[in-house]
């Protein structure tokens, strides 16, 4: 009976965390769209024109970073996470906002694995085709919905479908971010065969490579094999943060 009590008081704490984080994230998003059409702190921020994207990281290290792109997929992350634990490898996971505000639980699994967290964006919008607002929104809401969740500043912005402009460059640049783009892109969420992904991840690998993947059952399949051919090479795999430094 002492057993099952503690269970039932265990269930109800972790409820009212959820329900708990689940007013903050709500509060936090009503103020940012407040403030955006305000005119308020969301528009305090000025492009300055000199934003750019990263390709590649440090060509002078021999380091390649696996990029996870997380909207969806949520049951291959911690698959995925125990593979990078065996390998003795890092990652960098660019999260959706959307993704983010209901998985708290995941977002600090994959920081308590030693890995980096990176913004991708609320609703998965292609940047070049909205306003200039609507990118504040996207990277402002995101950022503070994980900072919120676990006490991180995240640094690194991947556009979704790799879609921006300048506006986006200067706007990510303005809230502290690098914007990130890929060197190889395994194109896993369209193409679901394991083999393709393999190869298009280790095709002619070179220092500083960014490898673009998602969260797919066919990605999961290969995604040791991945990190064993680039480790055999001699190379680290690393955080996107390591890898550009």
């Amino acid at each position: 009976m002492r057993h099952k009590t503690n269970y039932n008081e265990e269930k109800s704490a972790k409820r009212f965390r959820n329900v708990f984080a689940n007013i903050i994230i709500s509060v936090m998003l009503v103020g940012v769209f407040a403030l955006t059409y305000a005119g308020g702190v969301l528009n305090v921020f000025s492009s300055s024109g000199d934003g750019f994207a990263i390709y590649h990281g440090n060509t002078a290290n021999k380091n390649v970073s696996l990029m996870i792109n997380v909207y969806w997929g949520t049951e291959y992350i911690e698959p995925m996470l125990e593979v990078l634990e065996e390998k003795g490898a890092k990652c960098t996971f660019f999260v959706g906002g959307v993704w983010a505000s209901k998985n708290e639980e995941l977002l600090n699994k994959i920081l308590e694995g030693g890995h980096e967290l990176g913004n991708h964006g609320y609703n998965h919008k292609d940047h070049d085709k909205i306003s200039e607002e609507k990118n504040k929104q996207e990277i402002y809401q995101t950022h503070e919905i994980v900072t919120a969740l676990t006490g991180v500043e995240m640094n690194l912005f991947a556009p979704p479908s790799g879609a921006y402009n300048q506006t986006t460059l200067d706007i990510a640049k303005t809230y502290g971010y690098q914007t990130i783009m890929w060197t190889k892109d395994t194109i896993d969420w369209r193409d679901k065969d394991a083999k393709v992904i393999y190869d298009r991840a280790v095709d002619n690998p070179q220092n500083g490579d960014l490898i673009l993947m998602h969260p797919t059952a066919c990605t999961l399949e290969v995604f040791g094999d991945i990190i064993d051919f680039y480790l055999d090479k001699e190379f680290s795999v690393v955080t996107v943060s390591e890898n550009i430094s």
